[in-house]
């Protein structure tokens, strides 16, 4: 066993370890307070609605917790257990050229994970959603979209991948993980210009906010704050989903503000208006930009580290791989990366909590704390969102502050 081995074996153990301790430890701080709604929500959520959260966070813990066991075996047996290994054998045997060869390896490898990860999607979709009353997709819709989604992912990553291998092969003792990088940026940017004109639609419905109240509101929010948008639209998520959500999406001049038809059913033009708000605080304080040149060096990094490993004969050995290519190099680093550096996880979500408060921060300022609470809590019971997670499974994993503590801090900034 060579230290590469040695570091995935013990990285991968003690993630699934400390996830399953958090997991675990979480079920039962739910299953605790699941009798009693927390004084601070027993306004406006019943203990039927308290308990129905509790109840449907403990079934995705549950799912959660096999899903970390099957994770986990399917990376052993891709890597030091051979599957990598002998899908590229069978490439191998075809007369393609080197450089579609390890395309078509890269591409149909990834593809038959996401079908090992279906039957997750399939139980979380129709069973958990369902089960809770929030599931709105059929197996007809859930079958179009997978398709859509493998096909979209062909068009896009082909001449991706194609162009990546290309650049690996030409400069593989240069700098190609240089290259690599301003390739992956530019297809990025362009990719988050696209998506909101052209991907989206192919998914979902997008209709113009009908003029009224709330559009005025938002029209008037938009001026005060300076923002300028590409329009405001109104999503069909009731088709697939009972959740409610509000997003902004697109870049430079071709953003968009969207808002699922399910939030508007159920907040109030103030309501609404104080979400926007929030999300409107996220750019005003530069989190999008922040995060944006974080992913920028951090993928930097990994390609440079990627550059060196790549050259290293341990590294494919040490992760069950006998043939030696760049694109293999480039499979087993996206594999084994996420493994051996699981702990940015946390750093991240500390980072996105903290961008949460400044967001809600500038929601107070601009439309007052009020409609941004009352939101929030319609939001919390109608999502079935746990009122009382663990704190150390909060404080690891959740991207949010918990309802309490958010809820206190726009208190606090009412009173001020």
């Amino acid at each position: 066993m060579n230290w590469i081995t040695s570091i995935f074996l013990f990285a991968l153990i003690l993630n699934l370890i400390l996830e399953l301790w958090l997991n675990i430890k979480n079920q039962f701080h739910i299953g605790a307070h699941r009798e009693k709604v927390p004084d601070d929500f027993s306004d406006v959520v019943s203990l039927d609605a308290h308990q129905k959260a509790a109840d449907y966070s403990r079934a995705k813990l549950q799912l959660g917790r096999l899903g970390l066991f099957y994770d986990a075996a399917i990376i052993l047996f891709m890597t030091l257990g051979g599957g990598f290994q002998d899908i590229y054998n069978l490439w191998l045997q075809t007369t393609l050229e080197p450089i579609w060869r390890n395309v078509a390896f890269l591409l149909s490898t990834i593809w038959f994970l996401s079908i090992l990860h279906l039957p997750f999607s399939i139980m979380s979709t129709f069973k958990i959603e369902e089960q809770f009353g929030f599931n709105k997709t059929t197996p007809t819709k859930f079958a179009t979209d997978l398709l859509k989604s493998w096909a979209l992912g062909l068009v896009l990553g082909l001449p991706l991948v194609w162009a990546v291998v290309s650049i690996m092969n030409a400069y593989i003792d240069d700098l190609w993980w240089l290259y690599t990088w301003a390739l992956w940026m530019g297809f990025q940017l362009v990719l988050m210009w696209a998506y909101p004109k052209w991907i989206a639609p192919i998914f979902n419905k997008f209709t113009p906010l009908e003029d009224g109240e709330m559009k005025q509101r938002i029209e008037a929010l938009l001026d005060r704050t300076g923002f300028e948008s590409n329009g405001v639209f109104v999503m069909d998520g009731s088709s697939r989903s009972g959740h409610g959500n509000a997003y902004f999406t697109g870049f430079g001049k071709n953003k968009r503000i969207v808002f699922f038809d399910t939030l508007l059913e159920k907040l109030s033009p103030e309501e609404v208006e104080a979400v926007l708000a929030h999300e409107l605080g996220h750019f005003k304080h530069g989190h999008i930009k922040k995060r944006l040149i974080e992913a920028t060096l951090m993928t930097l990094a990994g390609l440079a580290l990627l550059g060196w490993l790549a050259e290293q004969p341990v590294f494919y050995s040490g992760l069950g791989m006998v043939d030696q290519t760049p694109a293999i190099a480039l499979l087993l680093f996206m594999t084994a990366v996420p493994v051996m550096f699981f702990f940015m996880g946390p750093i991240s979500a500390i980072k996105s909590r903290k961008h949460e408060f400044e967001a809600d921060a500038f929601a107070a300022e601009h439309v007052g704390s009020e409609h941004l609470i009352s939101a929030l809590l319609k939001l919390y019971r109608d999502n079935a969102s746990t009122l009382t997670p663990d704190p150390s499974y909060s404080a690891y994993h959740d991207s949010h502050p918990p309802a309490k503590i958010r809820i206190d801090h726009l208190k606090s900034l009412q009173e001020k």
